[in-house]
């Protein structure tokens, strides 16, 4: 009895002891440098009870039992478990896990090992979009990532941005393919949260081989966050609140300085004078000052990410609501988006995961770039004009073109909204051991609504924007796209020091779109509100119907083998088949080989590694990718053309259709053929990484629409037109460099600092059929500016070449008559234009290349600095090299223009830089050098200084971290550019660097709130 009694009372005794709950403190640190780590993971095993490591890595977790283990888990380190009753030390040292942080690098069908990687690839982590935040994520490779360049298409809220990945290469689609979570996705990234992004990874050379017929631009693979296994629910919850305004305005002439310079116009060229008493001038507007304002920005952004020991989840949710700088109640954007991934173990062999993402984007906009838009008539329009005067007679005549901005603003109207839902579902299975099979499938369905309304109303006698009646369009389109892909994987090693890796699958891809779209005129009331198809009572020729229905699919097989023989010799073999609904049967399949290979130097023993030198591999690659992206069924005849036929017993004329571009049943693949030789090292103590590169990407069998044809096949009848044809080779070459350099100075000091700089030499070596191909536009009625020449960086500039000004009549009469250009000859203070041929006579036939819209050098400087709870960045980015075309001034009498115009030749000697002004006819507004200007820039990006709140106070209320910070983004552009930005272009290959009048990106100053529970 007493026995049994004792047995029970010890089993209760140690039951109680094992159930105690303990409050537990403790740190987290680096176990190599002693740093406090913060956002270290610390878990009650087998529970989603946990928290996360502060600033100075502390950590309290309360109610623990005294059986239990705490698991430590970071990314980068070892995870680390310690039992809570073998222990009352809770210092925690976390070792680095070279392997874990080398294993982070996606290649496209699967991920590879850093140290393993043998093409060129750079990534952009998920930290560096933190401190960047931009509003659209293309913008965060701008200046990070080496040979890459992003323009934007405006600064208007919600414009895209153009990629470029070591340089032009094509005269069409030169935009590089984007992977979403392993699907193609052709949304534009400005509809993905940029909060959402673990990583941008870039793929430059023949390591994108594995995506064959769409990897010819190079590839960028965005992976999204998702929660981590054995953590409790973190919260976070980011917002700031920013200020823009325009970067800067450009210097025109008031009303004084017009009148003056008007008056001297029409005095040069004998006409009367417009202002005979300049006291009568009532008004001195600042059209710059009227169109532009300062406003603001705002965004939310909430997630909530955790997971326990087989699942992960991750939510978030966002809103951004940006108006513009111009007419912000007429331009403006908003997007919200919403994200959910879950990823789960049903078993040790079967793993399945999915992530879904919605966007809704609602924008509204202004004519924004290029002529007869909102600036470009603020720059023209006289300031001798009332900002209230909507209809211009009666005022100095400004042409047909140029009314007044704020009216042009009020007579605006649009909506655009898009809705988008993209995601991916994956199931892996590992059937045997080292042999895993992934199916995935991945889909984007978007559905797109678009309303404009344009009032009837009246700008002034001849003005290309009077409407004698109203009109409404609306524009619907459904897009649906999927991509399928399964591919197995099997990782084995044989004899102990060769592992090979070998991928094997397929990849099917479809999207399919419709289209509904109609005008009608008569709306009632000429109010917008009423602007509906079903409402609009006009009748006649502009009720307009249509509709279109697109179709593309793509069946791809590929495979990949990985070796790694002793860990230092690698060797990589990328294959893949192709084929293409774009291309008919002749041509509709084709094979796209890779190579690349590797050598860790310092696996050698007679190498080795020292204080010095940690890390070396030497790289090289060569592959065949395609581009496939070009207008569908040109290899069929299409009735889109328009004829009249004659018909009937009464032979009538009936309007008709008729065979469109002509069809080219050959046509066939862009390829490109990418070489690349790289150089990676770690040196002292792996603080400092370099990267050095060099490349040649050859693009064949170009895509060119418009090649002549003779005129015995009709390509004269309207909506005809010479068939796209394979005509073309594009090659680009050059050096990259990229350096990083860490360092941790002391527990409470440490920095950032990353450089990189590329090379460019851009040359077309081939066009078959024609000897140039042209595009761009300057002024009106005038030659296209830009060309695609044998011998010449494609989208060069050509045009008449300037030598100073004719200072005398002497000077006019011995030079070559210019009589040819305008139809006048020269007289002092005109420009003196080149005889390039030396045949006596200045003509077109003078035109040569006077500029180059691409840039020899980019490149990027990036600081960060961590001193106790301050964090400031910096990014920066520069083009050089790179010319502008001024566009952006129209060629009318009466137009103001730049004050460069008062240092005008008015006498010998006055200036031989600017010419006189004139009224009459002169050759001087011809395109010239005159017009092009050195577009180089060196550009701070992103400015930003934070603070961490001491987290004692906040632990008690269970807050994790709070960081307050200010940020100014577009702070700083150094340029001797004479328009709104260096940046402007139109994105287009062969007349891209035209400055139309572009819309500046503003500068913003923001302030922010970033709160971790």
């Amino acid at each position: 009895m007493v026995k049994n009694f004792m047995i029970t009372a010890i089993c209760l005794l140690s039951m109680w002891t094992y159930s105690q709950e303990i409050d537990i403190k403790g740190n987290v640190t680096d176990k190599d440098s002693g740093t406090p780590l913060l956002g270290v993971n610390v878990l009650v095993e087998g529970t989603t009870k946990g928290t996360t490591t502060d600033f100075d890595g502390n950590f309290i977790i309360t109610s623990v039992p005294s059986d239990a283990t705490l698991v430590f888990s970071y990314l980068g380190f070892q995870t680390k478990k310690v039992n809570v009753a073998e222990t009352t030390d809770f210092n925690i040292q976390l070792e680095s896990d070279t392997q874990a942080l080398d294993d982070v690098v996606v290649i496209g069908y699967g991920a590879s090992s850093r140290r393993k990687i043998t093409g060129s690839v750079s990534t952009v982590d998920a930290e560096s979009i933190q401190d960047l935040e931009p509003i659209n994520a293309a913008n965060a490779l701008q200046g990070t990532t080496a040979g890459v360049s992003v323009t934007p298409q405006s600064g208007s809220p919600g414009a895209e941005s153009n990629i470029r990945i070591r340089g032009i290469s094509t005269n069409g689609n030169s935009a590089p393919l984007i992977i979403l979570n392993g699907f193609q996705y052709d949304g534009g990234l400005n509809s993905i949260n940029p909060n959402d992004i673990e990583s941008i990874t870039v793929l430059k050379d023949a390591q994108a081989a594995i995506y064959g017929s769409v990897g010819a631009n190079g590839v960028v693979l965005i992976e999204t966050k998702t929660g981590k296994r054995n953590q409790a629910a973190e919260v976070t919850y980011n917002t700031y609140v920013g200020l823009q305004q325009t970067t800067r305005k450009l210097p025109l002439l008031n009303s004084n300085e017009y009148a003056l310079l008007i008056n001297e116009k029409y005095g040069n060229a004998g006409f009367n004078l417009p202002f005979s008493d300049l006291s009568q001038i009532q008004y001195n507007t600042d059209w710059q000052d009227e169109v532009f304002e300062q406003t603001t920005i705002i965004s939310n952004n909430v997630s909530v990410r955790g997971g326990s020991e087989n699942t992960d989840y991750s939510f978030s949710a966002s809103h951004l609501d940006q108006k513009g700088i111009v007419a912000p109640e007429k331009s403006n954007f908003k997007r919200t988006t919403a994200k959910l991934s879950i990823n789960t173990d049903v078993r040790d062999f079967l793993n399945l995961s999915a992530n879904v993402i919605y966007t809704n984007n609602r924008s509204s906009g202004i004519n924004s770039f290029g002529l007869g838009s909102v600036l470009f008539n603020a720059i023209n329009i006289a300031p001798t004009i009332s900002p209230n005067r909507d209809n211009l007679n009666g005022t100095i005549d400004l042409g047909n073109e140029v009314v007044n901005p704020l009216t042009q603003i009020n007579n605006t109207f649009n909506d655009f909204e898009s809705n988008r839902l993209s995601g991916s579902f994956q199931a892996e299975l590992e059937y045997i051991k080292d042999f895993k099979l992934t199916a995935r499938y991945g889909f984007n369905s978007s559905n797109l609504n678009n309303r404009e309304f344009f009032p009837e109303f009246n700008f002034g006698t001849n003005k290309v924007f009077n409407r004698p009646f109203n009109q409404v369009n609306l524009n619907q389109q459904e897009f649906y796209d999927y991509t399928f892909d399964l591919f197995n994987t099997i990782e084995k090693t044989f004899f102990d020091d060769l592992d090979v890796t070998f991928t094997l699958g397929m990849t099917a891809f479809r999207t399919h779109g419709e289209a509904l779209f109609g005008s009608r005129t008569g709306v009632l009331r000429n109010s917008y509100e009423f602007a509906d198809l079903d409402s609009a009572t006009g009748l006649g020729d502009n009720q307009t119907n249509g509709s279109f229905v697109s179709e593309f699919r793509r069946l791809s097989y590929f495979s990949r083998v990985e070796f790694s023989f002793k860990d230092r010799y690698l060797l990589s073999v990328i294959n893949r088949r192709d084929t293409s609904s774009n291309f008919g049967p002749n041509n509709s399949t084709a094979w796209f080989p890779s190579v690349t290979g590797g050598w860790l130097l310092t696996e050698e023993d007679f190498i080795g590694t020292s204080d010095v030198l940690n890390f070396a591999k030497l790289r090289a690659s060569y592959g065949e990718m395609g581009n496939d992206r070009i207008p569908n069924f040109l290899f069929l005849s299409v009735l889109s053309g328009e004829a009249t036929y004659v018909l009937g017993e009464d032979q009538e004329l009936v309007n008709g259709l008729a065979l469109g571009p002509l069809a080219n049943p050959n046509v066939k693949w862009e390829t490109a053929k990418k070489f690349n030789v790289g150089l990676d090292l770690k040196l002292f103590k792996r603080s400092l990484d370099v990267t050095l590169e060099y490349y040649d990407n050859t693009r064949e069998d170009l895509l060119i629409p418009g090649i002549p044809t003779s005129g015995i096949f009709g390509t004269a009848a309207p909506g005809s037109s010479a068939p796209t044809i394979n005509a073309g080779t594009v090659t680009n070459s050059g050096f990259e460099a990229a350096l990083g350099y860490s360092k941790d100075i002391s527990e409470d000091f440490s920095f950032n600092i990353n450089y990189n700089v590329s090379t460019i030499n851009n040359e077309v070596t081939q066009i078959n059929g024609a000897d140039v191909i042209r595009g761009g536009q300057f002024g009106i009625g005038q030659l296209p500016p830009a060309r695609m020449e044998v011998g010449q960086p494609i989208g060069y500039f050509y045009g008449l070449q300037t030598n100073g000004i004719f200072q005398s009549q002497a000077e006019v009469d011995a030079h070559p008559s210019q009589l040819q250009l305008a139809g006048v000859e020269a007289r002092p203070g005109d420009i003196r234009f080149v005889d390039i041929n030396g045949d006596g006579i200045v003509n077109q036939d003078d035109r040569t290349s006077i500029g180059d819209p691409i840039p020899d050098v980019t490149m990027g400087l990036n600081l960060s600095f961590n001193y106790k709870n301050f964090e400031f960045s910096a990014y920066s980015f520069a083009n050089l090299g790179n010319d502008i075309v001024r566009n952006f001034e129209r060629d009318q009498p009466n137009v103001n223009m730049m004050n460069r115009r008062l240092n005008r030749w008015t006498g010998p000697g006055s200036t031989n830089t600017e010419p006189r002004v004139s009224a009459g006819a002169t050759a001087n507004k011809l395109f010239s050098d005159y017009f092009v200007e050195d577009g180089s820039f060196i550009r701070i990006q992103t400015i930003s200084l934070g603070y961490f709140l001491p987290t004692d106070a906040l632990e008690s209320i269970g807050i994790s971290s709070v960081k307050l910070y200010g940020k100014v983004d577009n702070a700083f552009t150094f340029t001797e550019y004479s328009g709104y930005d260096p940046t402007a272009s139109t994105g287009a290959p062969i007349g891209g660097g035209i400055d139309l009048g572009f819309y500046p990106l503003p500068r913003t100053f923001s302030l922010g709130l970033n709160v971790k529970l």
